[in-house]
């Protein structure tokens, strides 16, 4: 993998953690809307790094989850309760942005923070899984 996009995947690995830390202190001053915005970016950036390992990208968001869906949640590589759970911080990232009246409440949310987070680090793993394997590989060429 070439040197330009493992620095791109090391730094959207990066700020998928931020996003995280960034969350927590969101839902801890009771800004449930920009929290859930915020698990959301953690998850958004943990994907566009696992779709880099293909050399997969998009420009929309909704292309990343097509993607993502396509080529890792279908195939079995990231199983389907991960799935929908992206799709459910897609969703509900999109209802807290751009619907009116909507206000997630913390007792809502709160549980949100921990799955967000086993999100990002299974999904860290089959990211170092891909990048370790092909390290092995080069290594028997």
């Amino acid at each position: 993998m070439k040197e330009e996009i493992q620095a791109l995947i090391k730094y959207r690995i990066d700020r998928a953690h931020e996003s995280l830390d960034e969350a927590k202190l969101l839902l801890d001053q009771g800004h449930t809307n920009t929290f859930v915005n915020r698990l959301y970016y953690s998850c958004f950036y943990i994907v566009s790094a696992l779709l880099l390992t293909r050399g997969l990208s998009s420009s929309k968001h909704s292309g990343i989850r097509s993607l993502f869906h396509q080529n890792f949640v279908k195939s079995g590589e990231v199983n389907q309760e991960l799935g929908h759970l992206y799709d459910k911080f897609y969703d509900n990232r999109h209802k807290g942005d751009y619907d009116d009246f909507i206000r997630f409440t913390v007792t809502e949310v709160s549980s949100w923070y921990e799955d967000a987070r086993k999100f990002v680090l299974t999904i860290e793993d089959i990211v170092k899984n891909i990048d370790n394997k092909e390290e092995i590989d080069k290594e028997f060429e």
